[in-house]
């Protein structure tokens, strides 16, 4: 059954990024930073849990969901992520994780299930520790330095440890909003009616969101 139709479980929502201050603006860091504007969005705050996390607790459109960022630095994810799992009775259906991603231009957003880590070394280790692909994914597009897919290593760490361009910070903070609209829907609506919804069209001007 899909895991909207599970009302009574706990649904766990992860945003990824680094801990410390000098990478809080970095592009490495968005699923932090969506994280960080739903808990704003629902009126709760994080607190370190025993696991390397902060967590929050909230009640939203009456489901229990559990917010998480974990602090064990991003290539490490997967082990507060599958602590929090076991901890909280999450199954790997209900997870939802939000995260970089530089195959889509800065501030699109795609919804996926399952498939490639495309080298996100996050997502990787997700799935090393809970030893299956299939959760859902947020993807929000963050670019490439060249656009060309061709960068070298040092490069592409470089760029996704850097902040956001003057003209791409606005684009980051009109998305927000839709972020929150995709977790909202993935909540209430399921997988697939936000698939069809949020994948189907550019959505980094507000007002193309419905």
């Amino acid at each position: 059954m899909p895991f909207w139709n599970r009302k009574t479980e706990t649904r766990l929502i992860v945003g990824l990024g680094n801990p410390g201050e000098k990478y809080t603006a970095t592009r490495h860091n968005i699923g932090f930073t969506c994280i960080d504007t739903y808990a704003q969005l629902h009126n709760v705050a994080f607190a370190r849990s025993r696991i390397k996390a902060k967590t929050a607790m909230a009640r939203i459109n009456n489901l229990d969901v559990v917010l998480a960022k974990p602090y064990s630095f991003m290539n490490l994810s997967g082990e507060p992520v599958g602590k929090l799992l076991r901890q909280h009775k999450v199954k790997t259906e209900n997870l939802i994780v939000i995260h970089d991603d530089m195959d889509l231009p800065v501030g699109r957003i795609r919804i996926r299930q399952g498939g490639s880590s495309a080298g996100h070394k996050g997502i990787n280790s997700i799935v090393e520790h809970i030893s299956t692909q299939e959760f859902v994914r947020v993807r929000v597009g963050i670019g490439r330095p060249q656009g060309t897919g061709t960068e070298k290593e040092n490069e592409v760490i470089d760029y996704v440890l850097g902040e956001f361009t003057t003209d791409e910070k606005p684009v980051i903070k009109d998305i927000m909003p839709i972020v929150c609209q995709v977790l909202d829907s993935l909540l209430v609506e399921g997988l697939t009616a936000s698939m069809n919804r949020y994948n189907s069209t550019d959505l980094r001007k507000p007002n193309n969101a419905k």
